[in-house]
């Protein structure tokens, strides 16, 4: 990274240092981190100060070769120096990307999107709205209708068969169902929304979220994608960096539409996928996550739809770097998005984690508190703080799942409408106290060959299995401790099916609260411990190196029943979700 051609070096000049760029900046502003701000600033100052007179970046190839270079990492590149624009207000910032959004505009005559830059023209809308809202020039717009007409027509894929197919183990590799640029393109229709005014566009987001959800969906709320759309089978896997764009195109989606079904889903992945994939301290990854994840192993038995044999280690770099690149934006735009303000100045809890932001109404400071122990507890705790008496609309989001859900306010409960904003209209002064209470029942849900998964509020449980951790690769480059390289193998069993009441889950699985660990989405960390009963299936083993696919339909067993453990899913490095029924 520290090589790359965009700060500098001789080494990669695509999208690597953009990406770490994507994820450094909203951590250094979100942590209020001078270190951090201090090293970004000066690698953005590099990118402008060698920015050509043409208005290209340094990496963008000077001669006949630009046809061959995509765009994707130019996308990726100014979507990076808004955010920076956004936190810092460095005009020298703003300037440079008008200048390459000029450049870009000219080329695209040229040379139209290929590639990458094809399956992500909807990215480019992003820093051409940003820069419109601040300058108003009339030719961004042309820009914007230039990336749509080039960029691939997701709408007219999702309309047909291949979309609806898995994608075959160690089969074809394709850009329209590459997992990333899926989780990238759930926001792309209603970011051109803002320049169509098509309700068709608008509402493509859902469609298509409904399309994944049926063909390729988990039980966190990703889909399949190993690294193409892999069907809804359990040890498929996803792919770390579609976990952190989809939760970025949750949030655009919650901020351009106002639905609050997008926030149930931002916190679904952000809740259960996101945490999952990261060893507890954060210093290792994986590139796929498998939803029965049984071990982690260099493994050349696999059957990932292309990707390579150490695709699920815990590591610094397996498979393939982009996630090593990438991974780090996932908690902290989740953080700078918990919170929004309303066109009418009103403010939006939008998801639901210790918080707090302050805005601006009307000229008045007001400062917006979250304390909570979601989404392990059931309650939260909101404080909003104002210097001086001013009316303003409070927008609280209501989980779908949370029948029963209630806000106290001023001594007095009032019932919430599950999958909905709520509106509190009043005049706020001094500091004014909210309790949210959200009912957590437990529920279960039908998945791929019959299996069963446990679900609580937006927690997905699995079982709890032992973990023995060891080193390998140990001789690669910029392995040593602590980010190395590491296989995990169960030390306890897990080929279990569950014994559940379907139609009354709760007489089945009872649950407990534990104290929130330092680490809480960790073994030891885990808030919430469930109870339940199952069987071993003593035929359900190891195949190419996994678990094998969930034996199909009801099973009978003569093993004795046995009591198991269930955490939260993103507690798991290990886990059993999607259960055989027995």
């Amino acid at each position: 990274m520290a090589q790359s051609q965009w700060f500098g070096g001789k080494a990669e000049g695509w999208e690597r240092a953009p990406y770490w760029l994507d994820g450094a900046i909203p951590l250094a502003w979100v942590l209020d981190d001078p270190g951090l701000k201090a090293k970004v600033k000066r690698h953005i100052d590099f990118i402008v100060a060698n920015q050509r007179p043409d208005g290209w970046f340094s990496p963008y190839p000077a001669d006949a070769n630009a046809k061959t270079y995509d765009l994707w990492s130019i996308l990726l590149a100014n979507k990076v120096l808004v955010q920076y624009h956004e936190a810092t207000s460095d005009a020298k910032v703003l300037e440079a990307v008008m200048k390459n959004l000029k450049a870009m505009q000219q080329a695209m005559d040229r040379t139209p999107l290929f590639n990458w830059g094809k399956f992500r023209w909807f990215e480019g809308l992003i820093p051409v709205f940003y820069a419109y809202e601040k300058t108003r020039e009339p030719w961004l717009f042309d820009l914007a209708r230039k990336l749509r007409q080039q960029g691939f027509d997701y709408q007219s894929f999702y309309g047909g068969q291949d979309i609806t197919l898995p994608t075959a183990r160690r089969g074809k590799w394709t850009y329209e169902k590459h997992v990333v640029n899926t989780g990238m393109a759930l926001k792309a229709y209603a970011l051109s929304w803002r320049l169509t005014r098509d309700a068709a566009e608008r509402a493509f987001p859902a469609k298509m979220i409904e399309i994944l959800d049926r063909y390729h969906g988990q039980a966190t709320g990703m889909f399949s994608g190993d690294e193409c759309l892999s069907g809804k089978n359990s040890v498929q896997g996803t792919e770390l960096c579609s976990v952190v764009e989809s939760m970025f195109s949750l949030e655009h989606l919650v901020s351009l539409t106002g639905d609050a079904t997008f926030g149930d889903r931002l916190e679904r992945i952000a809740f259960n996928a996101l945490p999952a994939t990261f060893s507890p301290d954060m210093w290792t990854h994986q590139y796929d996550q498998q939803v029965n994840q049984v071990q982690c192993t260099i493994n050349k038995d696999q059957m990932w739809s292309t990707n390579g044999p150490e695709s699920n280690l815990f590591g610094l770099e397996p498979n393939f770097g982009c996630c090593t690149s990438n991974l780090h934006q996932g908690w902290p735009k989740f953080v700078a998005h918990l919170w929004m303000q309303t066109e009418g100045e009103g403010i939006a809890a939008v998801s639901y984690a210790p918080s707090t932001a302050g805005f601006s109404v009307g000229g008045t400071p007001v400062v917006a508190t979250t304390e909570t122990d979601y989404p392990f507890r059931e309650t939260v705790k909101l404080t909003i703080v104002s210097g001086k008496a001013v009316r303003f609309p409070l927008m609280l989001r209501v989980p779908a799942w949370a029948q029963g859900a209630t806000v106290r306010i001023a001594g007095g409960d009032e019932a919430l409408k599950p999958g909905s904003f709520h509106r509190i209209e009043r005049e706020w002064n001094g500091a004014v106290e909210l309790t949210l209470r959200f009912p957590m029942k437990v529920k279960t849900s039908q998945r791929y060959n019959d299996a069963v998964a446990v679900e609580r509020g937006p927690l997905v449980y699995s079982l709890k299995i032992g973990e023995a951790w060891t080193r390998v690769n140990a001789d690669k480059p910029f392995r040593e401790l602590p980010h190395g390289d590491f296989e995990v193998r169960p030390t306890t069993p897990w080929n279990y099916g569950l014994i559940v009441d379907e139609a009354k889950p709760e007489t089945s699985i009872s649950f407990s609260e534990q104290p929130v660990g330092e680490r809480p989405f960790s073994t030891e960390g885990a808030g919430v411990v469930a109870k339940a009963k199952g069987k071993r299936l003593p035929n359900w083993k190891l195949n190419y190196g996994w678990a094998d696919d969930v034996p199909a339909g009801t099973q009978t067993s003569s093993e004795p029943v046995e009591d198991i453990t269930l955490i939260p899913y993103g507690c798991t490095r290990l886990r059993v979700t999607e259960f055989p029924r027995i």
